[in-house]
Formats: structure tokens, C-alpha cells, sequence
């Protein structure tokens, strides 16, 4: 599956301390991620991560084009509730898209453990299956 990983600033270490306890899950997959995010977490895991530009640059729409695309199968996003973002308008069409596509998204650590070990268990197989649906207005 591909797995785009976001962090505000306040939560990249949270971002990376998460990706690194479910390292073993996440190397089973597509990694995506805006720039600075994707540059730390490449470092401190270890694992590929493929980069987008930065947020505030048009990362978070570059992974909003891959949402509507039917390209991402995932999304985390440890957002920062706290302190308002320059860039919020994106980030507002960034969730909008994944409510749209049914892309599941985790904005914290508490749904992202759930996103990951649901992976984990198959629950999520549906996104990799649903092409192949059996249509009824044939």
C-alpha cells in the first residue's frame, strides 16, 4: 500500500518515533512524505521515503493529487492543533480529499495505531481489492 507520512513541526519527532515502533509494518509498503518530514524519517528509520516538496511549498498537494489519482492508499498526519499553520487552506483540502476517496487518515498518534495495526491484521485489504468489485448494473 502507499502511505504518505505528514508532520507539523511540534510532531515530527512524534511522527518519527511513531514510524520507528511500527518500522517492521511500515518497511512492508510505499512510503511517501512532505519534504523535511521525509528527509527526518529517512534518516532516523532508515527506511525509503519518497519525497514530496515541503509542506507549506505544495507538498500536501502533491499528496492531495495522488489522493484523487487513487494513488494513496493511506494517510498520517501528525497535525498540530495548537498553532495555526500559514498553510492551513491546504491542509483543510488535504483532509476534504481523503473524506472524498475514502482514504483513511490518522491525524494523531491514538488513530494512527489503529490505521497501522489494522494494517497490520488485513483489515485495510479492501483498498487493494476494490477495483475488482463485482458491479451490479451489468
Amino acid at each position: 500500500m502507499n502511505i504518505a507520512l505528514i508532520a507539523h513541526d511540534q510532531k515530527k519527532q512524534n511522527l518519527i518515533d511513531f514510524v520507528t515502533a511500527y518500522k517492521e509494518i511500515f518497511n512492508e509498503h510505499e512510503l511517501y512524505a512532505t519534504g523535511t518530514t521525509g528527509k527526518l524519517l529517512s534518516k532516523e528509520t532508515g527506511l525509503s521515503i519518497n519525497r514530496f516538496q515541503s509542506g507549506p511549498l505544495g507538498g500536501d498537494q502533491q499528496i492531495g493529487s495522488k489522493i484523487a489519482e487513487d494513488a494513496m492508499d493511506m494517510i498520517i498526519f501528525f497535525r498540530d492543533p495548537l498553532t495555526a499553520q500559514p498553510h492551513e487552506p491546504d491542509v483543510s483540502a488535504l483532509l476534504r480529499l481523503c473524506d472524498v476517496y475514502k482514504v483513511p487518515l490518522a491525524t494523531n498518534e491514538a488513530s494512527a495505531e489503529i490505521l497501522v495495526r489494522g494494517l497490520s491484521s488485513g483489515w485495510l485489504d479492501w483498498r487493494a481489492i476494490k477495483d475488482k468489485r463485482v458491479r451490479y448494473d451489468d
